[in-house]
């Protein structure tokens, strides 16, 4: 096969559509292993600060990044016609829902319609979009056959789930295993020719739909666990019973039990939305994820379950929330990176604000934020700033805020991640 001896000569332009929090990595690691790399972007920005070596994703250093321009093997370009130089190209765009709760697939129909016009015979397109089982094939192959190519016989086209979990420090793109699976046995075995290029593991799967329900597999297990703990921690907080305690004498067990914890709300682009993918796709069956959907209104209900238990908190203090100061303590949806996507914080906030609370903020890594078309500047965190507001709510635990500072000065806390177990004092509320 012409796309797998290219490959393994090193001699395969490699193309990557969307140069995202999935994208940019990828294309980083495409380029590492020797590879020409064209990251197409709609983004002229984007495309613009990838040319000039400056990274805006945190998991890939502007150093390597500048490193791999300058030796020409990476590139950016907004001229979706340089499609025609690659051997392979890599969709990595998103897939919201819509405010129905429905998969919206536009941007990856864009992305394949922009690149039909310039595939060629032997080429090999691969989706990592997350999405409900059957798109691959129900929506993409029909768009990329447009070209006259057969896919199978001219043309080879795969699913590969991406796996990105930003800011984490020992699982990047290069050693997370990699899940691909072909519309034919040919197809995936030219996926796995390319990503063996540059991951340390692949696992060929059977096809493209067991390789986009596994991805959609591994969220929804969090999802559901994520809101046991949330379903336990409103029944302990009625029982007096402290959860995070129990779930750290609980995981103690060496079989049998893996843990997870309570928070204010799901947040990032996969797990508060791939289990909707998968209800809306089961009802085509006459089937209905009941479990599924259960568990996502849980975590839906979470910021609505902070901002009354911060009222509570208030009024033991014989306030009440609206004309209250309330300083937020991290809005990023995890701790330690700057995405903001599906943030908690972001409609903790809004509830904040219509029930007339004075909402500041402070976040290390998310300079400002937009909250009801108003954008908002973070504020320092000092001891003046601190004991100004009438109660801290950490939303987000960021390792580089000083939280001593915090329940030194604060007047009184609501504490969302458990960020300051190691504080015993009585202006500490735990979620």
């Amino acid at each position: 096969m012409v796309l797998q001896q290219r490959l393994a000569d090193g001699s395969a332009v490699l193309g990557v559509v969307g140069l995202g929090y999935v994208g940019l990595p990828l294309a980083v690691e495409m380029a590492k292993a020797a590879h020409k790399v064209i990251g197409l972007e709609v983004s002229q920005d984007k495309a613009d600060e990838v040319n000039a070596g400056r990274s805006y994703i945190p998991d890939v250093p502007s150093e390597e990044l500048t490193s791999l321009v300058e030796r020409g093997l990476l590139e950016a370009s907004t001229d979706f016609s340089r499609v025609s130089e690659c051997d392979a190209v890599v969709i990595c765009v998103p897939t919201p829902l819509n405010d129905m709760k429905e998969p919206d697939t536009s941007y990856m129909e864009s992305a394949a319609r922009s690149i039909t016009p310039y595939l060629h015979a032997g080429m090999l397109v691969t989706l990592e979009s997350t999405t409900y089982p059957g798109t691959t094939e129900e929506i993409i192959l029909p768009i990329l056959e447009a070209s006259d190519l057969k896919v199978g016989d001219d043309l080879f086209l795969a699913f590969s789930p991406e796996r990105v979990d930003p800011g984490n420090p020992v699982f990047q793109t290069k050693n997370t295993p990699k899940v691909v699976g072909g519309v034919t046995a040919q197809c995936t075995a030219h996926a796995v020719a390319l990503y063996e290029r540059f991951i340390d593991t692949v696992v060929p799967v059977s096809s493209t739909r067991a390789a986009e329900m596994t991805k959609l597999l591994e969220n929804i297990f969090r999802s559901v666990n994520i809101a046991l703990m949330n379903e336990l921690l409103m029944l302990c907080e009625r029982m007096h019973i402290n959860l995070w305690e129990v779930v750290d004498a609980a995981k103690t067990k060496p079989f049998g039990y893996m843990p997870f914890y309570p928070g204010p709300g799901l947040g990032g682009h996969c797990i508060p939305i791939d289990p909707f993918y998968l209800s809306w796709k089961a009802r085509e069956y006459d089937f209905h994820t009941e479990f599924i959907e259960l568990s996502g209104r849980i975590n839906e209900n979470m910021p609505y379950y902070v901002v009354n238990r911060l009222m509570d908190a208030l009024n033991t203090h014989r306030k009440s929330l609206g004309g209250s100061r309330v300083l937020v303590l991290g809005v990023a949806y995890k701790a330690d990176i700057d995405d903001m996507r599906e943030s908690p914080a972001i409609r903790i906030v809004e509830l904040l604000r219509d029930k007339e609370a004075d909402v500041v903020y402070h976040d290390p890594w998310v300079p400002t934020l937009k909250v009801g078309g108003a954008e908002v500047t973070s504020v320092d965190l000092t001891a003046e700033v601190i004991a100004a507001a009438d109660a801290v709510l950490v939303v987000t635990n960021h390792k580089n805020v000083d939280y001593g500072m915090v329940v030194e000065n604060a007047q009184m806390i609501l504490d969302t991640r458990n960020a300051l177990s190691a504080f015993d004092d009585d202006k500490v509320v735990r979620l």
